[in-house]
């Protein structure tokens, strides 16, 4: 095969060469006549030369779209890849601006509270079912003991029934285990308000007498340890009086909502609103 196209570039080569000989050594006639011949031929030649020309220019112009779009199609990869970095770092600093924006909240309230309190973060929940409960980040080291109450801007949240050095548990006035000491604001009338197996809130122990209605706003009574007094509590939704009882129950709708419970306080030294603020041992005066 290797030969046969050599042969035939030597056959090539030898009419190329004779062409030219017979266009300078023939006469005027002869030459042109070969020129006339040779035109054609030419034509004939150059167009697949043309075509082959311009299938490469064209494969050129492909080529280089070809790696302009590599190039845009990895600069895109790379502003998505930052467009979601960022995307995340915006989110994180939403969630620190709501975060700090809380825990501003938090502290100007406990700084009015009228107790002393611990600021503390809700970093666990029951996934059991068994109570109705969250755990804190703070625990023993920080002040906090056993029967506790624990309370947010809103209202009231339950009280601490467990404590460990770093942790503590807090169990939902949501909880039927769970019995804290209120009174209905407007009709100053005392009950006891309990959780449900639903993970509702029902006041109990109503008197009989008493003209409570719906929409009558409970707070703490402050009766028992745990709580200062009139710390919100909830509002009453239904009222219950059955016939022969010694006592009305009610339905309440919690202030807070448990759900969306992330920070807390915890009142380490309740002391009732009524009653005034201590004196600091610095603004004493001597008799």
């Amino acid at each position: 095969m290797l030969r046969s196209t050599s042969g035939t570039r030597r056959v090539l080569l030898a009419l190329c060469a004779l062409l030219l000989s017979l266009v300078f050594v023939l006469p005027k006639q002869s030459r042109m006549l070969v020129q006339a011949i040779g035109k054609p031929l030419a034509d004939i030649v150059a167009f697949p030369l043309d075509l082959l020309s311009s299938a490469d220019r064209r494969v050129g112009s492909v080529w280089d779209r070809y790696v302009a779009l590599r190039q845009v199609q990895e600069e895109n990869q790379q502003l998505r890849r930052e467009i979601e970095f960022l995307r995340g770092q915006a989110a994180d600093l939403r969630e620190m601006a709501a975060a700090n924006q809380r825990l501003g909240e938090l502290l100007r309230f406990q700084a009015k509270a009228p107790s002393q309190t611990v600021a503390a973060r809700v970093v666990g929940r029951d996934a059991t079912n068994w109570y109705h409960g969250v755990v804190l980040d703070k625990g023993e080291r920080d002040g906090i003991q056993v029967e506790m109450g624990v309370v947010t801007l809103t209202g009231t949240v339950g009280r601490v029934v467990k404590s460990s050095a770093s942790s503590s548990v807090v169990l939902l006035i949501t909880d039927p285990n769970n019995a804290v000491t209120a009174l209905i604001q407007r009709t100053r009338d005392e009950g006891i308000i309990e959780g449900t197996y639903e993970g509702k809130v029902r006041m109990k122990y109503i008197p009989l007498l008493s003209t409570v209605r719906a929409g009558d706003p409970v707070v703490t009574s402050g009766l028992t340890g745990g709580f200062p007094k009139g710390v919100p509590v909830g509002t009453i939704t239904h009222i219950q009086k059955d016939e022969g009882e010694l006592f009305q129950t009610a339905d309440v709708q919690p202030d807070v909502d448990f759900t969306k419970l992330e920070e807390v306080l915890v009142v380490t030294v309740p002391r009732s609103v009524d009653a005034p603020a201590p004196v600091p041992p610095a603004e004493k005066k001597n008799p």
